[in-house]
């Protein structure tokens, strides 16, 4: 080999025995870092998070560095993967309008609340899951699961949320017009608490594009990585990632990085 490329043989050994210069040791411990923080993520975390996770720990190290390190150990975060799907409205449900306007912003916590329902897939067959956000922080303030998705699915998520977090009266929760939502057990439990109804425009996902967001981030970093074999497999997990990822831990962007327990812890605005 020596010879077919002109190289000495005491220029090879020496080569074999120089250690390896600064940047490549300081690039294999940010790979440990990086292989770390991505495990503790369950996977989850791509380049920028992992950037902002680097610097809570007071390494600065830039996006493109880390994204480079990650492409070379094989490591990704969990692909955005865009879909839509509008909802049958129930002819015989209240109708709010909405407050809204797809202006997703609120400068205190139970100011402004948002719900929806999703689905998963078991083996054993569909488990329901609804939600209730707190616009404010983006934290998951009240949450249901059930095999069936009628009324109570939503009740049960509104009415957590009301005891979590004791709203005063003029608290805003908007929905889509799911018959859920619309139902007369639903509206009068806003009603006894005082709460304001808002409703997305028929068939329209991007009035209530926060909710569906997390819903997104939810089957793209757990749902898509498992096969759930049975409904309580499938419950046990998500409220692991509701209660103990998502709220507690999960680096939100729109927060400034900051997971929405330590966003109001901050700022001390909650009731």
């Amino acid at each position: 080999m020596c010879r077919v490329l002109s190289v000495s043989r005491s220029g090879f050994y020496a080569w074999l025995s120089r250690p390896l210069c600064k940047t490549k040791q300081d690039n294999i411990e940010l790979t440990k870092r990086i292989e770390k923080i991505h495990e503790e993520s369950r996977g989850v975390y791509g380049a920028p998070r992992i950037q902002q996770m680097l610097r809570a720990q007071g390494y600065r190290y830039g996006k493109n560095r880390v994204a480079k390190l990650m492409s070379q150990a094989r490591l990704r975060g969990c692909p955005i993967r865009h879909s839509g799907y509008a909802k049958q409205q129930n002819m015989y449900s209240h109708i709010a309008p909405n407050r809204l306007c797809q202006n997703f912003v609120a400068d205190k916590a139970n100011q402004v609340w948002s719900s929806d329902i999703t689905y998963i897939q078991t083996r054993q067959g569909f488990v329901y899951l609804a939600v209730v956000m707190d616009l404010y922080s983006r934290k998951i303030v009240g949450w249901s699961m059930d095999r069936h998705m009628g009324r109570h699915l939503a009740i049960n998520a509104l009415e957590m949320a009301i005891s979590t977090r004791r709203p005063g009266p003029g608290v805003i929760i908007h929905s889509d017009q799911g018959a859920q939502y619309g139902s007369d057990d639903y509206q009068n439990v806003l009603k006894k608490h005082h709460i304001l109804c808002s409703m997305s425009a028929r068939g329209n996902c991007y009035d209530n594009a926060v909710v569906e967001s997390f819903f997104g981030s939810l089957k793209r970093e757990r749902i898509r990585k498992y096969r759930y074999r049975t409904r309580q497999e499938a419950k046990l997990d998500i409220f692991e990632y509701i209660e103990c990822f998502y709220n507690r831990k999960r680096l939100h962007s729109y927060l400034g990085f900051k997971s929405p327990s330590d966003f109001e812890a901050e700022h001390d605005n909650v009731n």
